[in-house]
């Protein structure tokens, strides 16, 4: 077996399991409809589901709540009521970043919900639970980006990678750096790309700043500590040690 079949059946076996998960999605929206009222004007499968880049070791679907900018709650009301009215459903949820957290029949789904910032467009304010503030963004921008980079192999492998090294590293961040190290090459080498996304994660990754290209304010590098940033580093330096891919993702 070469190393580009072995990472090909690596990524095979954490493919996500889409009809299933969506049947989840489907069973939890009502509450979702009640929840939001008139207010409702759409919800979106944002996320690495979108973008081609899911692995089953992390959150199966990302759902992205589109409210009016005529909701009358603030952001941090919507993202608490959000998380209350689940919780009042039976569902075990968990509250994050700027997404609420979904367990339900085995699947991990997280709600993200944002409210428009005008009657036209997509820029959205989200709610950012840790800084307890807000940011503006535009899912619909990341999905693109990421979906158009065809880099979502290497992403995939990287995810693999990030969760088997039990590593804190936001997946946007990480889709960010993994298309920023791979700009130039080329895309039938997947052991070759891979390999220098490692080499680039112990190496120039730490001191890059990556911003987000829906709202330039918004610095995503930022969102890691040095340290969290140097876990990642040593994983890399020690993954590169290894004589074969079946010790570095399996």
């Amino acid at each position: 077996m070469t190393a580009d079949q072995y990472l090909n059946q690596t990524i095979t076996k954490y493919q996500v399991d889409v009809a299933g998960v969506k049947a989840q999605v489907t069973a939890i929206y009502p509450t979702l409809k009640v929840w939001a009222n008139k207010y409702l004007i759409e919800t979106i499968y944002s996320g690495s589901l979108a973008k081609g880049t899911a692995v089953s070791l992390s959150t199966d679907a990302d759902v992205f709540i589109s409210l009016s900018s005529s909701t009358p709650e603030s952001l941090s009301d919507v993202y608490g009521s959000l998380y209350n009215v689940l919780v009042c459903a039976g569902y075990d949820t968990r509250k994050q970043n700027v997404s609420i957290g979904v367990s339900s029949a085995g699947y991990k789904i997280d709600f993200v919900p944002g409210k428009r910032q005008s009657q036209y467009g997509y820029d959205h304010s989200l709610y950012r639970n840790k800084a307890r503030t807000w940011t503006k963004t535009n899912v619909k921008t990341h999905v693109s980006y990421v979906a158009d980079s065809k880099r979502t192999d290497e992403i995939k492998l990287s995810k693999i990678w990030r969760t088997l090294n039990r590593l804190d590293f936001p997946s946007f961040y990480l889709e960010l750096a993994v298309i920023d190290c791979l700009s130039g090459r080329r895309y039938s080498d997947l052991s070759g790309n891979f390999w220098e996304v490692l080499w680039f994660f112990e190496s120039s990754f730490i001191n890059r700043r990556y911003v987000d290209p829906a709202n330039t304010n918004n610095i995503i590098s930022e969102d890691l500590s040095d340290a969290e940033r140097q876990s990642i580093q040593a994983a890399a330096r020690l993954s590169r040690t290894k004589k074969d891919w079946s010790q570095i993702v399996w």
